[in-house]
């Protein structure tokens, strides 16, 4: 059974699931907290329409997610609060049009897109040390900002009316918290892939939602769950010899339902 830790495949693949989970667990909070599921399924979606350009220009397609998706989420929450758009119009707008400009930037490519299908649809068992870099970089960047402003983010995700009248930045810090989570929707890509990001940034915070109130309570519990979740569906994908990124789903899926179940009995009882 440990004698598949000696394959530096898995065992880079249980790094980055850790990374992962570090960055859904923190920044899933506050998706889930301030109700951002559809902006975050949006830029997850936008991110393809990076990687189209990356095909298209001859760089690193993770590279390209990065600066298209961090743009979107500046573009998004710029036309949002200055320009008073419906954010449910701006997110359907991104949504497709990412998706659009993806397909086109690839079809534009000369040649062949390789590991186009496992930007789609994750593969964690075939992530290169590369990748991995570039993940404990963002992570370290993430957690970073965050401890440096977890009040001011607090107060923002809560109540960003009371974040006003303390004369906070609200409008930056709300800008700050979409960048943060476009960089988190990159290092989901390689994991879980483009369709299935929305689900690992957002299940492991709500199953923690479900016991603790605390903002910090809450980030620890979605930690622990997501390195649990990815740890689970790495092991299972390869021992059926199944998608990884859909199997990880699968159990965070699962134990959503089951935490959910638990908890209505509870109540009941």
């Amino acid at each position: 059974m440990l004698e598949v830790l000696g394959f530096e495949f898995f065992r880079n693949a249980l790094i980055a699931g850790v990374l992962a989970s570090v960055t859904c667990g923190i920044i899933g909070t506050y998706v889930v907290v301030r109700r951002m599921v559809a902006i975050s399924g949006g830029m997850s979606h936008a991110a393809f329409g990076g990687i189209g350009l990356g095909y298209y220009l001859g760089i690193d397609p993770l590279a390209g997610a990065t600066g298209f998706t961090v743009a979107t989420a500046l573009g998004m929450g710029t036309l949002q609060l200055r320009a008073k758009q419906q954010m449910d119009t701006l997110i359907g707008a991104v949504w497709a049009a990412g998706m659009a400009l993806g397909i086109l930037f690839v079809y534009l490519t000369p040649g062949f897109a390789p590991d186009l299908f496992s930007y789609l649809f994750g593969n964690i068992l075939l992530v290169p040390r590369g990748d991995i870099l570039l993940m404990a970089v963002l992570t370290v960047v993430i957690v970073a900002v965050v401890a440096l402003l977890y009040q001011e983010l607090q107060a923002v995700t809560f109540d960003p009316d009371y974040a006003k009248v303390m004369n906070l930045p609200v409008e930056r810090l709300s800008l700050l918290l979409l960048v943060l989570i476009a960089l988190t929707v990159v290092m989901l890509i390689r994991v879980v892939g483009i369709i299935l990001v929305i689900a690992l940034l957002t299940l492991p915070a709500a199953i923690s939602r479900l016991y603790t109130t605390r903002i910090w309570s809450m980030m620890l519990g979605a930690v622990v769950l997501g390195v649990v979740f990815t740890g689970m569906g790495i092991w299972l994908s390869y021992l059926a010899n199944v998608p990884s990124g859909a199997t990880i789903i699968l159990v965070s899926t699962l134990a959503y339902a089951g935490a959910l179940g638990v908890e209505r009995l509870r109540q009941a009882g």
